[in-house]
């Protein structure tokens, strides 16, 4: 099983209404997931970041060990990569495969905004938003650095005592060891193709053309 996601940005420029907007950004998420032998496309809705979000660029995949109590000590690499002033709040529900993701809140508000746009009286989009907020829980980092994860969660995620953290973006994923380690032994051999044919044309930000 392997997924990865990406940001999209789509600019637009001279849309014309009663006052004239000179850019418009929209923003996406786009996830490519693998579920036995189906490969799918999953998008999230646009949003619009707001200065109260702050831009994390999380990096690195740590192995860690949970305490008889089920307490995380979050390595010192992400407490540096989160900064700021020491309110260090999370929230952590279930992610797309067996595993967990965590979110600092300002992250997690912001994913909730999108995800309550779905529409409740489609069943799909619906189940959709059962799925995201099942197991949803907010978390506070204690003196020792540590975060005490929800027993449920644990067990959907198959997680014992071994476990790696995987962060990138604004997020990380929490795994059990055995699970992560399968997981990279299932990576696609196509996966240079894959990504040639999502990435190939995709032009960096830097050489965007702006016509204004």
């Amino acid at each position: 099983m392997f997924s990865f996601s990406f940001n999209l940005f789509q600019q637009t420029v001279n849309r014309k209404i009663e006052k004239p907007i000179k850019k418009l950004y929209i923003y996406f998420d786009i996830f490519l997931v693998k579920s036995g032998k189906k490969w799918e496309w999953m998008l999230s809705l646009p949003y619009q970041p707001t200065e109260s979000v702050k831009q994390y660029q999380f990096t690195g995949e740590y192995e860690c060990k949970l305490d008889a109590k089920g307490r995380l000590k979050l390595p010192a690499a992400i407490i540096r990569q989160i900064g700021g002033d020491g309110n260090l709040r999370f929230t952590i529900n279930r992610g797309f495969e067996k595993h967990l993701m965590l979110y600092p809140n300002d992250v997690w508000e912001m994913k909730t905004n999108e995800i309550n746009q779905l529409n409740i009286y489609s069943t799909q989009q619906r189940q959709a938003i059962r799925y995201f907020y099942r197991g949803a829980t907010e978390l506070e980092i204690d003196a020792a650095e540590r975060i005490n994860l929800p027993g449920s969660l644990m067990e959907y995620a198959g997680i014992d005592k071994d476990v790696v953290l995987f962060a990138y973006q604004n997020q990380i994923e929490i795994w059990a060891k055995d699970k992560y380690d399968e997981m990279l032994d299932n990576e696609p051999d196509e996966f240079g193709s894959i990504a040639e044919s999502i990435f190939g044309g995709i032009k960096p930000l830097g050489n965007l053309h702006d016509p204004m």
